[in-house]
């Protein structure tokens, strides 16, 4: 029994560090394409963040919000947290300028104070995030947490790109602005490796950890919702950015209920 259990947390051990070298090569590799791709635009990029942002909204739909209702005996207190989630993101998004959308703005005059608001702003969100994935200790699911983990580095990949495009602005130092990437990317990272932990211990209670979920998911709807409206200025139909959003609620539907 003791080489099984011995066995069963090696496993899970080799997972998380697998997760968190995928976590925090995503936000490294996509923020350093800003050193030879500065000025990426146009449509295909758009169509990518309309795309990241329609499975992100869909797999908090069908995936984590079922699981939380499920979970909670009283579920008022579940949409209370998603509430302050999303407006808690408002505040964030204050301070982060809009980069967990993939959007580049610049205020140069501000230089590193700016841009040290920037990364606390993306750090604080992207450890919460990360702190997710450890809800396979407490959250009992019936699919691969896989759909999740694709969801945060499809929104991680954009975000880190737009802040390196952002930090080289501001900061005017290719060092400096790779220093507070290699930060950006560790915060996943240590948000899992710390909730775990917690969990782990009997620190973190699962219920405190639900309405942690709870408040993350909150995030997720703001800045989802946020990508897929912004793509359509004025209110427009365009038939290609609503094809890619369809395309990427459906992978997410199906990566739920079929892979």
């Amino acid at each position: 029994m003791d080489f099984l259990f011995s066995q069963f947390h090696s496993k899970l051990a080799l997972d998380m560090l697998s997760v968190v070298t995928i976590l925090f090569l995503v936000a490294l590799v996509a923020g350093g394409l800003a050193f030879y791709f500065p000025a990426i635009s146009g449509n295909t990029y758009k169509l990518a963040l309309v795309f990241a942002g329609s499975y992100l909204f869909s797999i908090t739909i069908v995936h984590i919000l079922p699981e939380l209702f499920q979970l909670e005996a009283d579920p008022a207190w579940i949409g209370v947290f998603v509430l302050a989630g999303f407006f808690l993101q408002q505040i964030l998004e204050f301070f982060s300028t809009g980069v967990e959308h993939g959007h580049i703005h610049v205020h140069e005059e501000h230089g590193n104070s700016s841009a040290v608001m920037v990364v606390v702003a993306l750090g604080i969100h992207a450890f919460l995030e990360g702190g997710l994935l450890a809800h396979t200790r407490t959250i009992p699911h019936h699919h691969d947490f896989n759909t999740l983990l694709w969801g945060i580095l499809l929104h991680k990949a954009p975000e880190a790109f737009a802040l390196m495009s952002v930090l080289l602005c501001e900061t005017k130092s290719r060092i400096t602005a790779l220093a507070f990437l290699v930060l950006f990317a560790s915060a996943s990272p240590l948000g899992l490796y710390l909730s775990d932990f917690l969990l782990h211990q009997g620190t973190m209670s699962p219920r405190i950890f639900t309405y942690m979920f709870a408040l993350v998911s909150g995030n997720f709807l703001h800045i989802s919702t946020t990508i897929v409206f912004e793509s359509s200025p004025h209110h427009r139909f365009n038939a290609r950015k609503m094809t890619v959003a369809v395309a990427g609620a459906l992978v997410a539907v199906i990566s739920e209920f079929v892979l």
